[in-house]
């Protein structure tokens, strides 16, 4: 089926950020070969900070989906264009959210600073954007230089470019959490019903809770308790802890609250530093074990704060900001240990990517299990001949399950990268493990039990890295999870053995799943693809299922899945092989999905024993929350057009709406404080695909760009 015959799909193709629209190429005017004024390079260098770093980073080399601005890659992708095309590219398409925001004359003085950073001389005149000369010719080198350079005074730590706020402040509101109650292995593992102590709600992954004083009769009475402001700027994708009525919240920029749950009251505020990544990198999650609150910041370290003062105990690197490396998994802790993903593992480095734990008593290592095979190693033929130096992806950037019974926890990984095999030098052939997987190890050594790899040689940056939700069926015990190609799995967990799958959006990317094995096969144009070919494939990248967590209610016995419907085309893009380099190295253009009739947003449920769509909800804006279910039987879920709905999680029926300040983002939670249940839900903005292709094929649906804030509802008050 050719997927670009679907009615409008043509006319929504478009490019977002680190994405490449096919502009044709001016010819070159003779005798030009300098590209830039230092004054307008500068200004550049200012404007790049402000609009662009959040994503490309201050060194250019970029992160996730954002591709390197500086080197060899740099100028396979725009070499031969020229340089109006790139100017009228940024202004069409950067930054996503806002297109074009920092304005013409600004754009261009990017433009030149991006010039001057892959080599180009001065010249006396500022560029404009009827320039005519092309990339190449512009920088006047058949090479490229590796980045722009970088004042001593403006590096942070391992060597990254520094933000330009202050990289800590410190504990900025003093308070106490009085007859604060430490959080033992045991309360984990069987949570207070009032309490929310893990993301997700409990070990399982759920995302449910046993609170039932709202219920589907009552729902309707639902109000508005207290709001309280977030930090702007950075990705909000994240949730509240709740124990004991103290609301502890994760803002961006590596901020923790502590508040009164009943009331919205500060207690106190740590402001752990550094500035977060604008673009990307929401913090997602974070833990509490012990007497501390513990969480995963943007730059690769492990922070433990004290949950009673705010105070800073201790801080672990896990990762080098040098090489890339952030984080946004969030954590969970297991046993004594808190563990963590890693994400920003794209670069060519020899390093591969890795889940670790820390012991929370001390904050020292405690291990380390690296997702990329390495050679010589269990699965290290899996990546052809590449050596180490070349392999590279396998983030985790969703934090893991656990199963206190197994003494098993279970994580999904990202794809390799570059996304497409022909730009990482391999084939469909080569698996790549452990990537597109599912991951079962030992939380107390890191050691891998079992492994299901649901997409080997994943070729279309289809991630498999999300929640792991823990169901037992009678004697059966069962792991789901759901991928961006929009595929419902379900693995024995013990063994890892392949039971069962369901295909929850229109997908045709693999031909067919084996019966017996789980195994997937791809297309044939999608096996054969090569370097500069386009290729549709259906969904996109915004994913049939992305970071926005299934629920599980056992009263109704299915899982609930927040889902998107759309598709792309994806074009491969050839790779320099030397370190350093690496990427995503690809280009997407992004359309509707057939019979969708421009619904992007889908819920649905799924019976946990047959996989049956038991129900289903469409609507024209994509959900940007998790779903959260409770024994009241109500799912609750919010949307990028700022609406947060109440459904019958046995109907799917709307039982109550509420609209809020901005899109409604993050994952949505229910405690109970004062002898009353609340519901709370974050509004946030920033992130990857899921908001950038809406923005492109849902273009009217509008949101304020400011509003990051957490809301608390309660039922009103009967007088």
């Amino acid at each position: 089926m050719n997927v670009l015959s679907t009615a409008r799909g043509a006319a929504l193709l478009a490019g977002l950020a680190g994405f490449t629209i096919v502009l044709s190429a001016a010819q070159q005017p003779a005798g030009q070969s300098q590209a830039r004024s230092p004054a307008q390079a500068d200004a550049g260098r200012a404007a790049y900070d402000a609009s662009c770093s959040g994503c490309h980073l201050r060194d250019l080399k970029g992160a996730n989906e954002a591709p390197q601005l500086a080197g060899p890659n740099f100028l396979n992708q725009w070499g031969d264009k020229t340089v109006g095309d790139l100017h009228a590219y940024l202004m069409s398409s950067m930054p996503p959210t806002n297109p074009g925001a920092p304005g013409s004359e600004a754009m261009m003085d990017i433009v030149a600073y991006l010039l001057q950073a892959n080599g180009a001389a001065a010249r006396r005149q500022p560029l404009a954007s009827e320039t005519a000369l092309t990339v190449r010719a512009a920088i006047g080198t058949p090479g490229a230089s590796g980045g722009p350079p970088v004042p001593a005074a403006q590096r942070g730590a391992g060597g990254d470019a520094a933000p330009v706020a202050p990289a800590r402040r410190g504990l900025t509101v003093r308070g106490e959490v009085k007859n604060f109650v430490p959080v033992t292995d045991e309360m984990l593992r069987k949570p207070d019903p009032g309490d929310w102590l893990m993301f997700r709600g409990n070990y399982q992954g759920w995302s449910y809770s046993p609170l039932k004083e709202i219920t589907k009769q009552n729902v309707s009475d639902l109000e508005l308790a207290w709001v309280w402001a977030m930090a702007e700027g950075g990705a909000n994708q994240s949730h509240p802890l709740v124990h004991d009525g103290i609301l502890y919240l994760l803002n961006p920029n590596n901020i923790v609250q502590a508040l009164d749950a009943r009331t919205g009251n500060l207690i106190w505020e740590q402001r752990a530093g550094p500035e977060q990544r604008a673009g990307y990198g929401g913090l997602r999650s974070f833990s509490i074990a012990q007497d501390k609150i513990l969480f995963a910041a943007s730059d690769a370290r492990m922070v433990a704060l004290d949950a009673r003062t705010g105070r800073l105990v201790w801080e672990t690197r896990v990762g080098d900001p040098a090489q890339g490396h952030f984080a946004t998994s969030g954590s969970i802790a297991i046993n004594g240990k808190v563990l963590q993903g890693l994400s920003g593992c794209a670069r060519f480095n020899g390093l591969g990517c890795w889940i670790s734990a820390v012991d929370i008593a001390t904050g020292k290592p405690a291990w380390k299990f690296n997702t990329i095979a390495q050679e010589g190693t269990p699965g290290g033929d899996t990546w052809g001949t590449l050596s180490n130096m070349f392999r590279a992806g396998g983030e985790t950037w969703i934090a893991g399950s656990y199963d206190p019974a197994l003494n098993l926890t279970y994580w999904g990984t990202a794809q390799a990268k570059p996304w497409v095999p022909a730009s990482r030098g391999l084939t469909v052939l080569d698996k790549v493990l452990y990537t597109g997987s599912t991951l079962a190890l030992n939380p107390d050594t890191g050691k891998l039990v079992w492994y299901f790899q649901h997409a080997p040689a994943e070729s279309l940056d289809l991630d498999e890295v999300f929640e792991r939700v823990l169901v037992d069926i009678g004697d059966q015990k069962v792991v789901f999870s759901a991928g961006k190609a929009g595929i419902l799995w379900k693995l024995d967990r013990r063994t890892g053995k392949y039971l069962d799958h369901k295909e929850t959006v229109f997908q045709n990317v693999w031909e067919r799943v084996d019966p017996k094995t789980g195994t997937p096969e791809y297309r044939s144009d999608i096996i054969e693809m090569k370097i500069g070919q386009w290729v549709a494939s259906c969904p996109s990248t915004e994913g049939g299922k992305n970071w926005q967590a299934m629920s599980y209610n056992p009263e109704a016995g299915v899982v609930v899945l927040p889902l998107s419907q759309s598709c792309m085309e994806m074009r491969a893009r050839q790779v320099e092989f030397k370190e350093g380099s690496g990427g995503t190295a690809a280009d997407r253009r992004f359309f509707e999905m057939p019979g969708s009739n421009g619904n992007v947003g889908k819920l649905a449920a799924y019976d946990v024993k047959t996989l049956q769509e038991v129900w289903s909800h469409e609507q024209r804006a994509t959900y940007l929350t998790g779903v959260l279910s409770t024994a009241g039987e109500i799912a609750f879920v919010g949307d990028l057009d700022r609406s947060f709905r109440a459904h019958d999680v046995r109907t799917g029926k709307v039982l109550w709406q509420t609209r809020l300040g901005t899109s409604v983002q993050g994952f949505p939670i229910s405690f109970s404080a004062g002898g009353h249940q609340y519901i709370a839900v974050t509004t946030g903005l920033g992130g990857g695909s899921p908001r950038n292709v809406p923005e492109t094929i849902s273009p009217e649906i509008e949101y304020p760009s400011t509003g990051q804030a957490l809301y608390v509802f309660r039922l009103r008050e009967k007088k």
